[in-house]
């Protein structure tokens, strides 16, 4: 721990040296004379965090009384059909240096995952500094509003500083940043279960570069020492396994070795080696993040079709971004059939498509697995976790709690069951509701333990895609924080 610090520190100590040295720099320098600088801010993603996962936890309020609790229950069941939001119309706004750009309108979405828009703008090449904007717009009929992409409370809109000498940026996001360099997340001014309408939006800000290694040339020339008329991209220059312009993109010195392998600044059990080998999900070494491969089944001899809803990934991916977890699904591939499938024939899927072969080996560490199954042996629950880092869920059962008037949407049901199963991977202990006790309302413990807001609970698995936060009465636990990241690697050691 404390070397990862330590070469956290180096990595920011460098920078700050750098931004040192060139305030005293005067305006006659040009930070790339081998091209006319132009700066990008390229919009990547748009996710609407106010859905109806957020709406299901909102409807239940921290309970300073059980009785209180008990009537937020009995109200959300009363009131759970009509929980819909309307999809929003967004566009975004980007400023450079007070130059405004507006993208098109997104129409009716809670997610624009190809936005299609980028703004540039061409800037002095003897001046560092570039001012960035960026606001994200929900379009009404009689007046559009800003939406909530900033960490400040009462603050909706994001500016940042970004540099031409270095390419970094710094503001409200800036690298190392708990929700993500590149990303934008309105939830992080507290308001995770208020409305007011929290977004997540990523983006990257980047500059013309005469040799297309995206380094710039102030950087290559005064820190770096290379020839910025010459592409490094790929080049170790360390020896260390990690090419150059993913350690200058997350502020390692490339030149010095450094063991990415035992690195882990956020704390996630996922090396910084292994963030490299997982850089096309769009990995931040100083982010937490949580890794699935779900792989469905084929469709059987009679027509028998495994399901999982995309709603229902969204639904995941909402609950657990908002956290400034980011949960990324490799919908992975089609697995072969089997009818209601015993431990062995699991175990053959999991070693065929999970593990695979030994250049995957690796994958083991990093994801968690997930098989959609169509059915399972009478009297087998909809889900469990076969091995301490993989789960099934069957899409048959499931559909049959799709008809209990009790439960939440489809899509919830899935999400829910499929985050409940994924919170045993995660060494959740102990887990307050998660009994035979606690089954049915006409049991006790299942009123005592419904303090306890979690999916993880049989009191509210069906019906929230969120795990507890602890702020309610005991036996309330806050899920989020004890988390086990290690737990589905090493178990409890």
């Amino acid at each position: 721990m404390n070397k990862m610090i330590i070469v956290f520190l180096a990595g920011m100590l460098m920078f700050t040296t750098v931004n040192s040295a060139r305030i005293n720099q005067k305006n006659d320098i040009n930070f790339d004379p081998l091209v006319d600088i132009e700066v990008t801010v390229e919009i990547k993603t748009i996710r609407y965090l106010e859905d109806e996962t957020s709406q299901s936890t909102q409807g239940i309020s921290t309970a300073k009384r059980r009785i209180a609790l008990f009537r937020e229950f009995i109200k959300w069941q009363l009131n759970k059909d009509k929980i819909t939001e309307d999809e929003p119309s967004m566009y975004v706004k980007v400023l450079i240096n007070g130059v405004e750009f507006v993208s098109p309108v997104y129409n009716d979405t809670f997610y624009v995952y190809e936005p299609n828009f980028s703004a540039t703008l061409n800037v002095p090449n003897d001046v560092e500094f570039v001012d960035v904007k960026i606001q994200l717009w929900s379009s009404e009929e009689n007046c559009d509003k800003l939406l909530d992409i900033s960490p400040i409370y009462g603050k909706y809109d994001a500016d940042m500083v970004y540099s031409v000498a270095t390419g970094h940026w710094t503001g409200e996001d800036y690298l190392g940043d708990p929700s993500g360099y590149g990303r934008l997340n309105g939830c992080d001014d507290g308001s995770i279960y208020k409305n007011e309408g929290d977004c997540e939006l990523w983006f990257d800000i980047y500059q013309n570069d005469y040799d297309g290694d995206g380094i710039p040339y102030w950087m290559e020339v005064n820190v770096y020492g290379t020839d910025p008329e010459v592409d490094d991209t790929g080049i170790d220059y360390n020896c260390n396994g990690i090419p150059i312009e993913w350690e200058w993109r997350w502020g390692y010195d490339p030149f010095e070795y450094i063991n990415h392998t035992e690195l882990d600044p956020s704390g996630d059990a996922i090396s910084n080696y292994e963030k490299y080998l997982t850089r096309d999900y769009g990995s931040d070494p100083f982010r937490k993040e949580v890794f699935v491969k779900m792989d469905i089944m084929e469709e059987g001899p009679n027509g028998e079709k495994s399901y999982f809803p995309n709603e229902s990934l969204e639904l995941l991916y909402t609950t657990f971004n908002r956290q400034n977890i980011i949960l990324y699904i490799d919908t992975g591939e089609k697995v072969p059939f089997y009818d209601k499938p015993n431990y062995s024939q699991i175990m053959d899927i999991y070693n065929n498509y999970f593990i695979k072969d030994e250049n995957e080996s690796w994958r083991e560490n990093v994801f968690h697995y997930a098989i959609i199954l169509y059915n399972l042996t009478e009297g087998t629950p909809p889900g469990f976790a076969f091995r301490r880092n993989a789960f099934i869920l069957s899409s048959e059962i499931l559909e049959e709690f799709c008809k209990n008037p009790f439960f939440g949407s489809r899509n919830v049901i899935y999400a829910s069951c499929f985050i409940h199963e994924l919170g045993h991977t995660f060494g959740f202990w102990p887990i307050p509701g998660h009994n035979r006790r606690s089954i049915y309302p006409w049991q006790p413990l299942y009123w005592y333990n419904l303090a306890y807001k979690s999916c993880m609970n049989y009191g509210w698995m069906y019906m929230l895609v969120d795990y507890s936060d602890g702020s309610a009465v005991a036996p309330d636990l806050n899920d989020w924080e004890r988390i086990n990241y290690r737990y589905f690697i090493e178990g409890w050691g």
